[in-house]
């Protein structure tokens, strides 16, 4: 998508969007723009409401944001728009920049357009949406130039839309060797170095965990590294995400939800999906990120309940559930991320509970952190685009629920209880003290429902909260 600054509508055709703040049902002010009048018994720009009125040529979209509104909610107005409203693109398009605006809302208008391009039907015939078109234009109209903010909000935005794919598309197309491909063309593309541990190489590495995992498929476990280093960096920042391309449970096998496990490496998509903006908005920032990826099948390699298998940091592990595999995999990343690169700050995404579902709903993500200082951050970063991060505690009077009479420590307290936060202490045995570390169990916000589909479908949920966090350090 380009875009082009217009001055006015002079010989104008085509779509005209014009974002309108909400007055009052009993205005006796009607709308005015372009020589159209609408009056407030049809519209008064009440959030999530618009109007059409076909004149001059053109179609002008009145788009309702209420009296105030957040960043995803701008987001979410104007991706309803370019999704349910597809044929308004087929023509020229002109976005009024309100005077109000600043140009965080622009970011999210623009990206919202872009993200309403998404079609979840993958192996469907259909068109593509004008918006993704190679010779596709928007026009503005605004008091300055927004060229930068524009651009800005398409990275966004195809970062975003690369990581709904990766999530809905089924697993046995996203495979571990599939992820790992993609970082390294997408490494390629935007700027950062890739290395993968294949399963050999993992063995010689040490990542026994990571490796126990995924004994039961047929798919090669494949541990990515990405490293991107400016010139000028000013910090270093690590990343670890959680990639299970599926999760049977093992042979604690699930007894529900199994069909929506393709979702499981939602985490790691985080990460990739960060790492390609990060490098494509050139941040300041050195960042080493890590994403152990294999597959928890079933079969008679699979690792077994009662097992005790080694880690990459020499710590043992009893295995109580083979379900709580997602932990197992982000041990041996965080291990291998804090000695061999000493990052000064270490965060990692992960669906990782469906206690902290129980716990939060599907309105923010747990977080999980001693350093008070990186948990402000974080969730400031969180607020101002929609991604939310509530804290819970990491208390040590937790610690017994992690306690293995036979091993170092065991990968399941076995209670139906603080759940999220038994597994955010057994991370953290793992993580050699570093004394800033977060953990963000993104469970209940990585795959849901919403009204741009019928089913549960990926949100892309942190690839924009790392990379506005980054961005703000």
């Amino acid at each position: 998508m380009k875009s082009k600054k217009i001055q006015n509508l002079d010989n104008f055709t085509g779509t005209i969007l014009i974002p309108v703040f909400e007055t009052t049902a009993k205005s006796i002010v009607p709308i005015e723009y372009h020589g159209v009048s609408v009056y407030s018994q049809v519209f008064y720009g009440k959030k999530d409401t618009h109007y059409l009125v076909q004149k001059y040529d053109c179609t002008h979209v009145f788009i309702g944001l209420g009296k105030e509104l957040d960043y995803k909610s701008m987001k979410t107005i104007f991706r309803r728009i370019s999704a349910k409203q597809k044929e308004l693109f087929s023509k020229t398009v002109a976005l009024v920049i309100p005077d109000e605006f600043n140009t965080n809302q622009v970011e999210a208008a623009v990206s919202g357009l872009l993200l309403g391009t998404y079609n979840l039907g993958h192996y469907k015939k259909s068109d593509v949406h004008p918006l993704l078109k190679t010779d596709f234009e928007l026009n503005y109209i605004a008091k300055s130039d927004l060229e930068g903010t524009i651009n800005k909000a398409a990275k966004i935005a195809r970062a975003q839309l690369e990581i709904y794919a990766l999530v809905d598309l089924p697993p046995n197309r996203i495979t571990p060797k599939y992820l790992a491909n993609w970082a390294v063309e997408t490494g390629k593309k935007h700027g950062f170095e890739v290395d993968v541990f294949g399963k050999e190489k993992s063995e010689h590495t040490g990542l026994h965990a990571f490796l126990s995992v995924g004994k039961g498929s047929a798919q090669e476990p494949q541990f990515i590294i990405m490293e991107y280093r400016p010139e000028n960096a000013k910090k270093h920042i690590g990343l670890v995400g959680k990639g299970i391309t599926f999760d049977t449970g093992g042979l604690n096998i699930k007894t529900a939800g199994m069909v929506q496990m393709k979702c499981d490496m939602a985490g790691g998509a985080a990460v990739l999906g960060a790492m390609q903006l990060i490098a494509d908005l050139k941040l300041p920032v050195q960042v080493t990120a890590i994403v152990p990826a294999c597959e928890n099948s079933v079969d008679a390699h699979s690792f077994l309940p009662s097992d005790v298998i080694q880690s990459y940091a020499g710590h043992s592990i009893e295995i109580i559930d083979t379900d709580a595999e997602g932990r197992l995999i982000l041990v041996d990343g965080l291990s291998y991320l804090i000695k061999n690169y000493k990052p000064d700050t270490v965060v990692d995404l992960a669906t990782l509970t469906g206690s902290v579902v129980g716990t939060l709903g599907y309105e923010c993500a747990g977080l999980f952190t001693n350093n008070e200082d990186l948990s402000k951050k974080l969730q400031q970063a969180g607020d101002a685009i929609g991604e939310r991060l509530w804290q819970l505690p990491l208390w040590d009077a937790y610690i017994p629920d992690i306690e293995s009479e036979i091993a170092d420590v065991k990968n399941y307290s076995g209670k139906p209880v603080a759940g999220a936060i038994s597994a955010a202490k057994f991370l953290e045995f793992f993580t050699d003290k570093h004394t800033s570390w977060a953990h963000l169990d993104i469970a209940g916000v990585a795959f849901g429902d919403d009204e741009f589909a019928k089913t549960k479908h990926a949100t892309a949920y942190g690839v924009h909260l790392i990379t506005n966090f980054i961005e703000n350090l």
